[in-house]
């Protein structure tokens, strides 16, 4: 069966009932005009008709084999163990859909059985229900998730077309059953393994000198130092259960129109929104920083092919450390600093092999879990305030069977140390930003509109 890498092992070798490893994702859709009451209910019975499902969806981890920990098949699968119908009696709103969501998000999948669950919450005013899709990280990272997504939802509405994620056909790139690689292409992946284990070594000794360099005082802000943010908000500190998400939106034609008058990027752009967001969020909570907010920012580690497919199982990321502006009242300020600082990122991780950066993200993800499981995350600097992701969406508008999906929300999932992470997902003109923390930060939906408020500030600064 298939081995885990080093960087989906991690994700198993982290989690904890205090700090589940899974990610999601939350849809809002429409139902189609005159649906009768229990049209999602029979929506939910023809998925589990869908009940010969396809990797990983099939998938148990096994950490007992005599090759190490790996994938295997499973042998018991019950659709019944997977989906899910909720219906309150009473219509409920959409902030009452994301309560039941953050409830939903907070226990750990069942290891015994693959690592995923697909709930339909119905009965939200306006004809509306939400699908809120969770699956273990070890399965695949953002951009795999949103490629299976993709592939499943149709462009046009249609009452009989139905494809289930986890009943699309094969992904290409999979070994099937029984296949047995010959003698040639053995020697083949023991040599090219030989030639990437050296270059992940210059890789990872590029960026630990980098570290090195800067923590001695030879370098000025060329990268953020690790393990050296002051532990002053509540956003980092050990996770504890419960979980809080929020949700906001902007037009995609408003950012990219400011991208234009700034010469910047959708990157640049939302994290200053984001930053801006931050300290006035703590700032109203009587916390006013004289540093900047430090992020871990993932970032893609796949090549142009197989990230737009989709086709690999497991994740293909490394995380680095990005120090945000210098707290400031001024927008457009904000905005050139953050320009300045993702340029210096660029600049670390040129020339620096995929499996260097990967392998890199690993070893700091076990500094901060030994931290944690020694008891020293609430009295040791962290790394970082939160994490800050962007993963890219469909363009266009999709339906689920006849039903408009409306709004397509990522909920991620916390890093070792701290208790607040943003995704950002663009689909059908909007970029929609997802947050998940755990309850100790309160009200987490103020910081969420704080984003859009901060965006509207920026716009109104360059005008």
């Amino acid at each position: 069966m298939k081995k885990l890498s080093m960087l989906d092992l991690a994700f198993f070798m982290v989690e904890s009932e205090a700090s589940p490893k899974h990610v999601a994702g939350l849809m809002r859709c429409k139902k189609p005009r005159g649906a009768k009451a229990d049209y999602a209910r029979k929506l939910v019975e023809e998925l589990k008709t869908f009940d010969e499902v396809n990797e990983p969806f099939n998938l148990v981890i096994n950490f007992l084999g005599l090759k190490g920990p790996q994938w295997e098949y499973c042998t018991n699968f019950s659709i019944e163990n997977h989906i899910f119908y909720h219906r309150s009696r009473r219509a409920i709103s959409w902030l009452d859909a994301k309560e039941q969501v953050a409830l939903l998000h907070e226990p750990m999948l069942d290891r015994s059985k693959p690592l995923w669950e697909f709930h339909v919450i119905d009965n939200i005013l306006g004809a509306q229900f939400a699908v809120y899709f969770k699956l273990h990280h070890a399965y695949a990272d953002g951009v795999t998730m949103t490629s299976w997504l993709s592939r499943s939802l149709g462009k046009t509405p249609d009452a009989s077309a139905l494809n289930p994620v986890w009943a699309l056909p094969q992904p290409r790139g999979l070994k099937r059953r029984g296949s047995q690689p010959s003698l040639l292409s053995t020697a083949r992946r023991l040599g090219a393994t030989a030639f990437e284990t050296a270059l992940a070594a210059g890789g990872i000794a590029k960026l630990g000198a980098q570290q090195f360099l800067e923590r001695t005082g030879m370098t000025r802000e060329a990268v953020a130092l690790m393990f050296s943010t002051p532990r002053d908000t509540p956003m980092s500190g050990s996770a504890s259960p419960g979980r809080g998400v929020a949700t906001s939106s902007i037009e995609m034609s408003r950012i990219m129109a400011l991208k234009a008058q700034t010469c910047s990027t959708l990157n640049h752009v939302a994290l200053s929104c984001i930053d801006g967001a931050m300290h006035k969020y703590l700032a109203a909570r009587g916390i006013v920083l004289d540093h900047p907010v430090s992020i871990q920012m993932p970032v893609n580690l796949r090549n142009g092919d197989s990230g737009k497919s989709g086709s690999k199982l497991g994740n293909k990321i490394g995380i680095t450390l990005v120090d945000l502006a210098q707290p400031t009242d001024d927008p457009y300020r904000r905005l050139r600093e953050i320009g300045y600082k993702l340029r210096n990122v660029k600049n670390q991780v040129a020339n620096v092999p995929g499996d260097s950066f990967e392998q890199f993200t690993v070893l700091a993800a076990g500094v901060s879990e030994v931290i944690d499981k020694l008891n020293l995350t609430d009295r040791l600097p962290s790394n970082g305030h939160a994490v800050v992701s962007n993963v890219p969406g469909p363009p266009e508008l999709l339906y689920l069977k006849d039903s408009k999906v409306e709004r397509m929300y990522p909920i991620s999932t916390l890093s070792p140390g701290l208790r607040l992470n943003i995704t950002m997902f663009s689909y059908a003109g909007l970029l929609h930003f997802g947050l998940v923390a755990t309850q100790d930060l309160e009200h987490l939906q103020d910081l969420a509109d704080l984003i859009v408020d901060e965006f509207q500030l920026l716009e109104d600064a360059i005008k």
